[in-house]
């Protein structure tokens, strides 16, 4: 009888993780039409006066703001992207993405800093924990820092997305057909969403508005879900290679976070998973730096999936600003971390580490003080902001 039962047991495992990544895939599919709907509901909305419709962002401290409150309340700069890559595929112009993107690195890193709040009993498991959490959020904001002011006067990521995108694209309308495969498989779900809403006598107006709104509902439930399915398939093996892998070194530490990043789809899910590690005293501060920087590459990931749900003449704007998210985090860690080491110049690396240790030794002995930065640095600031630039 042990024989007999001994292969069937084995053959419960691939059916079940065969079902798991089935259930992965149809999430991603439900993402990309997401995007594209998105991106459609604006066109049909706004028609050729789409851009009008985001007039209130002209100021790119508006789209700072707006992408940082906004991926703080989602807890997701994935998910934010792929919602900006659809806002642009509708006529966002790219120069105004651009401040809501390098938001949106900002919004998430508010997840593993609640994390953080749960080692908040225990004095010195709760400083290293809300240090390895706030080390990301001052890696991101000097990264906003130094290279906002360059966009506003030089323009040169925008530029250098551009360039990028005519490898692919000469013409001005920009067709990407040649890897746009996903085109041909998200445009049936579209024009279904479409036309059911046409059929219930919506106008174009009303029918643009209502895909927008479901297309940002589907990309939520797609990615909070993809998350979790991906956690339960490859969280338990990507612990063990962080445990191997982030002790190696500076390069190891932002290899391993921006390919775990890519497979768990979340840079939130990565980083979180790092804060009890810290906490524990397994890792030190040092050491989950360059994991979180790894993390920031491998988030970007998912708007450029997301871009290539996008045909048409704003195709390649929609892989402009994907394509500016992946430029901006690769020259941040190269900037602020890696070209400092080249130069000897261990003091400028350091100093996100210095900041984050300084505020978790306050926040050790204020337990209060963590809950007001969290409050004050994602809420209460960028709402009062919005005050003063709108």
């Amino acid at each position: 009888m042990t024989e007999t039962t001994k292969p069937l047991g084995q053959l419960e495992q691939p059916r079940s993780s065969a079902l798991l990544w089935f259930g992965i895939a149809a999430l991603i599919y439900l993402l990309l039409v997401a995007v594209a709907t998105i991106g459609t509901g604006f066109k049909t909305a706004a028609k050729e006066d789409a851009e009008t419709l985001f007039a209130f962002a002209t100021n790119p401290f508006m789209g700072l703001i707006i992408g940082t409150l906004a991926t703080a309340l989602i807890q997701s700069s994935s998910t934010v992207t792929s919602i900006i890559v659809g806002l642009v595929a509708g006529g966002l112009p790219v120069s105004i993405a651009i401040p809501m993107v390098m938001g949106a690195n900002i919004g998430t890193t508010i997840t593993n800093t609640i994390v953080s709040l749960g080692h908040v009993r225990e004095k010195q498991e709760f400083r290293q924990a809300f240090s390895a959490a706030t080390v990301h959020d001052f890696f991101n904001l000097i990264s906003v820092l130094v290279f906002l002011p360059l966009e506003i006067m030089t323009g040169f990521l925008q530029k250098s997305a551009a360039a990028l995108v005519n490898v692919f694209a000469s013409d001005a309308e920009l067709s990407i057909k040649g890897f746009n495969f996903m085109k041909p498989l998200t445009k049936p779900g579209v024009e279904l969403i479409q036309s059911g809403l046409r059929g219930l006598g919506f106008d174009d107006m009303l029918t643009g508005v209502l895909m927008v709104a479901l297309g940002v509902v589907m990309i939520l439930v797609a990615v909070i879900r993809v998350g979790r399915l991906l956690r339960s398939a490859l969280v338990g093996r990507a612990k063990r290679i962080l445990h191997a892998a982030i002790g190696s070194g500076p390069m190891s530490g932002i290899g391993s976070g921006t390919l775990v990043t890519i497979l768990v789809q979340s840079s939130s899910t990565t980083t979180s998973l790092m804060v009890p590690l810290a906490g524990s005293g397994v890792f030190k501060t040092k050491d989950i730096y360059p994991f979180t920087l790894g993390a920031n590459i491998g988030t970007c990931v998912t708007a450029l999936l997301a871009a290539t749900a996008v045909s048409g003449t704003l195709a390649g704007a929609a892989l402009q600003i994907a394509l500016v998210h992946l430029i901006y985090n690769v020259l941040g860690v190269l900037v602020i971390y890696l070209i400092p080491n080249w130069l000897r110049a261990t003091h400028v690396t350091d100093f996100p580490i210095r900041c984050a240790e300084t505020l978790a030794g306050v926040a050790s002995e204020r337990k209060s003080l963590a809950l007001s930065y969290i409050l004050g640095v994602f809420f209460l600031v960028p709402g009062a902001m919005v005050f003063v630039f709108n």
